[in-house]
């Protein structure tokens, strides 16, 4: 394989849209060429929001997954248009899909993407590998996170400890040891934005609370973030990953049935809360000169991200982008590395971090 451009893309639990990356992979460095966002429109946020609370038919299934299929061809379109290259500069395309579903603890486990690689490929003419997560179920793993070996492979530094922390609808860390640079462990932390973004949704009409302000308004109701912490997947042990058919509208409305009093600025300040404590808690105590490096959208949150370095205190926080890459682009950019691994035929996934018996090559290959 002599091409180094791999396109990612990528649409994370906060359902909001498709981040497209055009990059180039050389040793241990990387070239971002172009980037997009392809927005959803509201009417198919709903649809899948309903999709992955169970809430849907065979129909639906099939219509979004082709849905979804041209806007991600059109998300790679756009991207490729922006950048100083061609389709036939590019060795292949990394499509995450967007999750709808994800249980990998049930009887028969499983996690389901949409987005038809079969049309991102017609769209293109470019090698498409899709279908990520299944290969590591099937390994006995969760098929989440498998951001991790990226991070190990393009952030990870000897002689420092890093964690990077992803806060996207689920947050989720990876832990990179400075003392052994093949060493690398993650999970899914649990919410991230996602529960803000449904209770802002739900009571304001917006899709989430810019900078936090909303948030900033309200005070933490200390009964209510008890009751929230008491969940069990927050004492769970490693392996473990999770998503919008847990975290979601639901799981509030559950709560506040037992904390009715509260007001809902007050709600709104203690999910974040609720998201800085279940990130910080699980965090590698082991390490006194920990650096963690932030990406996801909530970057983007000023007081969530100001509230987690009070509590992550004497660790510092910073971006991603002191390591090179925007906070925006790293799992797009995961995905791209992800569909390199999978041409080269070299394993995507870290079993320590999901759980699988083994390494695996992930995903699927649908050629032009």
């Amino acid at each position: 394989m002599d091409k180094t451009a791999f396109l990612g893309l990528m649409s994370g639990t906060s359902m909001d849209g498709i981040d497209a990356v055009l990059v180039s992979f050389s040793d241990h460095t990387l070239t971002l060429h172009a980037t997009h966002t392809q927005a959803y429109p509201d009417t198919l946020r709903q649809r899948l929001t309903r999709l992955s609370q169970n809430q849907g038919s065979p129909d639906d299934l099939g219509e979004l997954d082709h849905q979804l299929g041209c806007l991600f061809g059109e998300a790679a379109r756009q991207v490729l248009e922006k950048s100083p290259l061609s389709a036939v500069d590019v060795a292949a395309i990394g499509s995450h899909g967007q999750t709808v579903r994800h249980q990998p603890k049930c009887k028969t486990p499983f996690s389901i993407q949409l987005g038809d690689p079969n049309i991102i490929v017609e769209a293109t003419g470019i090698p498409t590998v899709a279908d990520f997560r299944r290969r590591d179920i099937a390994a006995g793993g969760e098929g989440a996170p498998l951001v991790p070996a990226f991070h190990r492979a393009y952030f990870g530094q000897s002689n420092e400890d890093r964690c990077i922390l992803n806060i996207g609808g689920i947050a989720n860390i990876s832990w990179l040891s400075g003392d052994n640079s093949d060493d690398a462990s993650g999970f899914d932390t649990g919410p991230g934005n996602g529960l803000m973004d449904a209770w802002c949704l739900h009571q304001t009409g917006r899709h989430y609370d810019e900078n936090g302000r909303w948030a900033n308004e309200g005070r933490i109701d200390q009964n209510l973030l008890s009751d929230m912490l008491s969940d069990g997947y927050f004492a769970q042990q490693a392996p473990k990953s999770t998503g919008k058919e847990k975290f979601n509208l639901d799981w509030i409305q559950t709560m506040l049935n037992r904390h009715p009093e509260v007001r809902p600025a007050d709600v709104q300040r203690t999910l974040l809360e609720l998201t800085v404590i279940t990130i910080v808690r699980q965090l590698p105590q082991s390490s006194p000169q920990l650096k963690i490096y932030a990406c996801g959208g909530g970057v983007k949150n000023s007081v969530l991200m100001a509230e987690l370095q009070k509590a992550c205190l004497p660790f510092s926080v910073h971006s991603t982008q002191e390591l090179g890459l925007d906070p925006q682009w790293v799992e797009a950019t995961a995905f791209a590395w992800l569909a390199k691994q999978t041409l080269l035929k070299l394993p995507g996934n870290v079993p320590k971090v999901t759980g699988a018996i083994g390494n695996r090559i992930l995903g699927a290959i649908y050629w032009p």
